[in-house]
């Protein structure tokens, strides 16, 4: 996960949630999100090269209508492909980087996007 500075700038890695189960990880989720006064959620779909939606991202869609129950923050979605590999570079060229997980790294990188975007 990552979360962007109040005025929503710039984003930064905040932590990694290892899935166990949907309950617990959206209740995870939901925790973060009250804690930290969170606007909006930004979720990575994984489309496929081609942008179509395949299994992975409809997994994606699934979790979070589920977590949408159980907040009233929006729910907004960018496209994630590429952005590990991305995280990836990034960790390479930093030797303080090399102890943030590509995941978290990359959620980073989706939220910048959007934030650049201007979308908030």
């Amino acid at each position: 996960m990552a979360m962007s500075d109040p005025q929503g700038i710039l984003a930064s890695p905040l932590t990694i949630i290892d899935r166990t189960d949907e309950s617990s990880d959206i209740s995870a989720i939901i925790d973060i999100i009250e804690q930290n006064q969170v606007g909006v959620v930004v979720v990575g779909l994984p489309l496929s090269m081609n942008g179509a939606i395949g299994s992975q991202a409809e997994k994606v869609r699934d979790f979070a209508q589920e977590l949408s129950k159980h907040t009233k923050v929006p729910i907004e979605y960018r496209d994630e492909r590429l952005t590990t590999v991305s995280a990836q570079r990034l960790l390479r060229m930093s030797r303080k980087g090399r102890r943030l997980r590509d995941d978290a790294l990359a959620a980073a990188l989706i939220l910048q996007g959007y934030l650049d975007e201007g979308l908030t």
